[in-house]
């Protein structure tokens, strides 16, 4: 049997780190998509959760989202039923977005099905090896777990 093509690049941690990553986003890619979702609408569903009732810029910067896509995020979640958007009522100039029960239901069943395809990523790893790699990429990857 020949060797793989490219072995100095297949050595490297970052392609192999890339090729995990890009499996893990298929895996949740298809996860959220039989609810329906897309990885941004998720993530955005979750900030919105987190942070609300927040505003629309502070919602993007936030999730590290440029403006112009995430209005066209807002405007899919709002139309869904699953965000509000309304006059902030720090500074009325500006909208706050908030989640709807509908939204927050959703959002559940996408937690769920983003924690069971990461559980199909990880199922070589015991969990003990799970929480150990964990920690490894929060390090390397310079974001606070």
């Amino acid at each position: 049997m020949a060797e793989a093509p490219l072995p100095a690049i297949r050595a490297l941690p970052s392609w192999v780190l890339g090729r995990a990553a890009a499996r893990g986003r298929a895996l949740v890619a298809d996860a959220l998509a039989a609810e329906g979702m897309r990885m941004w609408h998720h993530v955005v569903l979750s900030a919105v959760r987190d942070l609300a009732p927040v505003a629309q810029a502070d919602l993007g910067r936030g999730v590290g989202l440029d403006a112009k896509d995430l209005v066209g995020v807002l405007n899919d979640l709002q139309s869904a039923g699953f965000v509000l958007r309304a006059p902030d009522p720090k500074d009325r100039r500006k909208n706050a977005v908030s989640l709807t029960e509908d939204g927050a239901r959703l959002l559940v069943r996408c937690e769920k099905a983003a924690r069971e395809a990461n559980d199909e990523l990880l199922a070589p790893l015991s969990t003990t090896e799970r929480d150990q790699f964990m920690g490894l990429l929060i390090r390397i990857s310079g974001t606070v777990g």
